[in-house]
C-alpha cells in the first residue's frame, strides 16, 4: 500500500508542478537539496543523486536542464578537478522559493485525496498523524500489554 500511496502522491505533485510552474518534481527536489545551507555551497553529483533518489546519469541530465535554465551551475570540485559539483544559482533559489508554497499545498491536497481512498486511508492517516484512521490508535504504539500493535499490523 505504501508504494501505491507514494506513486499517487508523486504523480499529483509532478502534474501540479509541471502545470503551474513548468518544473518537474525531480527538478524541484534537486533545487530543494541544493538550497540547503547545511550542505555547503555545492554538492557532488553522486551526493545529489543520493539525496533525491535518482541514478547518477539521470542527475547529470537533470542538472544539465537546470543549468540551461540558469537555475544551477556545475563546477570542478575544489579539492579534485576530476570531481564535478553543482550548486544552486540565485535564480534557482528564487524559483525554489516561489514554487515551494504551491508544492506544500499540492502535497496537502494529494494526501487529503488519499484519505478519501478506502485502500489508502489508514496509511495516509498514519503518515499525517501517526494514528490509525480505521482503529483510532497510534500506529506507533507497541507496548508489552499489546504486542500485536505495530506500525505494520494495527490492532483490530
Amino acid at each position: 500500500m505504501a508504494v501505491r500511496l507514494l506513486g499517487r502522491v508523486e504523480k499529483q505533485l509532478d502534474d501540479t508542478l509541471q502545470r503551474e510552474h513548468g518544473l518537474p518534481l525531480s527538478e524541484y527536489r534537486a533545487l530543494c537539496a541544493l538550497s540547503r545551507t547545511e550542505t555547503g555551497p555545492a554538492l557532488r553529483m553522486g551526493e545529489l543523486a543520493d539525496r533525491i533518489g535518482l541514478k547518477d546519469s539521470t542527475v547529470t541530465r537533470l542538472v544539465g536542464r537546470l543549468e540551461g535554465r540558469g537555475l544551477a551551475k556545475r563546477s570542478s570540485g575544489a579539492d579534485d578537478g576530476r570531481t564535478v559539483t553543482t550548486s544552486i544559482t540565485s535564480a534557482g533559489r528564487q524559483r525554489y522559493a516561489a514554487v515551494t508554497p504551491m508544492y506544500r499545498a499540492a502535497l496537502g491536497g494529494a494526501l487529503k485525496d488519499a484519505l478519501a481512498n478506502v485502500y489508502l486511508r489508514d496509511l495516509t492517516a498514519w503518515v499525517l498523524t501517526g494514528e490509525s484512521a480505521v482503529h483510532g490508535v497510534s500506529a506507533l504504539q507497541n507496548t508489552d500489554e499489546n504486542p500485536a500493535s505495530t506500525p505494520d499490523r494495527p490492532v483490530s
